[in-house]
């Protein structure tokens, strides 16, 4: 890899090879590797075009999102900044990749924990590509969907139930029922009944947005891998036990064969299927499980991400009930 990067120059043409090799690295999984090129092609191109180009925001965006997926918001909140000025100041302030740039940096601020900061982004956005796409694009319904997400999160049922419903019509009328995009509007609804309670309305749409994804991207897909994890903790919070247990193993399967043994997803997979051991009562079986995706999870995303916390504590909690259930035998 280092004699790769040493051979190209300093022309926006290697930027544009960089960029698409460190995005094929980053959808993968393989952050380390994609980190240097992204950095390696926001060089070139600042240097080659100006600081101020919408290239240069696009590479800005590019590393601010992997920086983001690594949990390092810190860092990726400054990025992500600077690619949504160069925007404004390029395209105009109501451009719709301005919408975009405001809802990736929405989505950080949630991720924060600054719901107050991420809501007037997302509604923005969602003004921006309402007038200049229409309301009844897939954009909008993006947008929708995002507001709907930080509501939901909010505990704000009733504000974001109408914002779901309204996402998944226009993507069905725009893209068609069996567009992976239903499937994503699906998902999001039936998560959003999943809150309420409502298992018995969630569960069909979750099977549908299941079938989609498997139609239109093959079994073996990652993101059939989040569909099958979503329909199994729905499952899992009906106590169909049976069930849930194959859901999980088929989501580790998966994610194992797509992305690598050593992806945060696996991490994931493996802390859902120790969980739902647990609760089985298998606190053998869940333990190994639980210090595996730690380990993962400490590698890829380092030890003070909240994804590497919340396995850390679930571990925690197993070993004491495990040591409470051995005091308990004697």
């Amino acid at each position: 890899m280092q004699a790769y990067q040493k051979c190209l120059t300093y022309r926006p043409d290697n930027s544009t090879v960089l960029n698409n090799l460190a995005l094929s690295l980053y959808r993968s999984g393989d952050y380390a590797g994609a980190e240097p090129l992204f950095r390696s092609a926001l060089a070139i191109d600042e240097r080659a075009l100006g600081s101020d180009h919408p290239v240069v925001a696009t590479d800005l965006n590019n590393l601010a999102l992997l920086l983001r997926d690594k949990g390092d918001l810190a860092a990726a909140e400054p990025l992500f900044r600077s690619a949504l000025a160069i925007h404004e100041k390029a395209l105009g302030p109501d451009h719709p990749t301005v919408a975009t740039d405001l809802n990736n940096l929405a989505s950080l601020l949630q991720k924060k924990g600054a719901p107050a900061a991420a809501e007037p982004l997302y509604r923005s956005a969602l003004a921006i590509d309402e007038k200049a796409l229409g309301p009844d694009h897939p954009d909008a319904a993006r947008d929708l969907n995002n507001l709907a997400s930080l509501l939901r999160e909010q505990g704000d049922l009733a504000a974001a139930e109408p914002l779901c419903r309204s996402a998944l019509a226009i993507d069905e009328k725009a893209l068609g029922p069996d567009h992976p995009t239903v499937a994503r509007g699906l998902n999001n609804l039936a998560e959003l009944l999943r809150d309420k309670g409502d298992l018995a309305t969630a569960e069909p749409l979750y099977r549908r947005a299941l079938a989609i994804d498997e139609k239109a991207l093959g079994p073996d897909h990652p993101t059939v891998a989040r569909r099958v994890t979503s329909l199994a903790a729905l499952l899992k919070a009906k106590g169909d036990y049976a069930e849930t247990e194959p859901l999980y193993h088929r989501a580790l399967a998966i994610d194992g064969k797509a992305l690598g043994p050593d992806h945060p997803a696996v991490a994931t997979d493996l802390n859902n299927l120790g969980l739902l051991l647990k609760v089985e009562g298998d606190l053998a079986d869940a333990e190994p499980l639980y210090r595996r995706a730690l380990a993962i999870d400490e590698k890829a995303l380092g030890p003070d991400h909240p994804a590497t916390k919340k396995i850390r504590n679930n571990l925690e909690v197993l070993l004491k009930e495990s040591s409470t259930s051995n005091k308990d035998a004697y």
